[in-house]
């Protein structure tokens, strides 16, 4: 496996674009297809479908898990956990859990989203993690653009695409110039 790419948004989709699902899937397929970790904050969605993806393409899946057990993730959260491989159980709720996820990935993906995405976001914005954000996808994806015009911090560390496969590419290439970088 060669790195860790968190996909974040959102967990209720009504509100996404009419193909969400199949988007979702090929994002997941298309890290799975390049070796690489599915990491996602272990809820419905987007993120479920993802991971869907991944596991239909032969990946490995990391759900970071707002509850401390498996039996909080299943009762009170009403979380799925049929598709990962590693289950992380932060015990962090949904904010907390946010950050714990998006600092252990490599690189970040947006589709769609709402309020948790854009939390998720701007963590990795600070983290000065590499972002891909699908255009297209609907919701918080398609207002990050604009909602960050005019700020300097962390902007060129964002690929903006509309095709789920080349998003990945992108943000993989990102991830190898930030390595690259660092052993310098």
């Amino acid at each position: 496996m060669q790195y860790k790419i968190a996909v974040s948004g959102a967990a209720e989709i009504s509100h996404c674009c009419d193909n969400i699902i199949l988007l979702s899937k090929e994002v997941g397929r298309e890290i799975a297809r390049a070796h690489c970790v599915l990491v996602s904050g272990a809820t419905t969605g987007v993120p479920y479908f993802s991971a869907q993806g991944c596991k239909e393409g032969g990946g490995f899946n990391v759900g970071f898990s707002p509850a401390e057990s498996e039996v909080e993730h299943i009762r009170r959260y009403r979380l799925p956990v049929d598709v990962f491989d590693v289950m992380i159980y932060t015990g962090a709720d949904y904010s907390g859990r946010d950050i714990i996820m998006t600092k252990s990935a490599d690189a970040v993906i947006i589709v769609c989203g709402r309020i948790g995405t854009l939390h998720e976001f701007t963590t990795a914005v600070e983290c000065r993690k590499p972002i891909g954000v699908l255009l297209g996808s609907g919701g918080m994806a398609d207002k990050i653009p604009e909602l960050v015009k005019g700020t300097y911090r962390g902007i060129k560390k964002i690929v903006y695409e509309t095709d789920p496969i080349a998003l990945v590419q992108k943000m993989i290439e990102k991830v190898e110039q930030e390595k690259k970088k660092a052993r310098l």
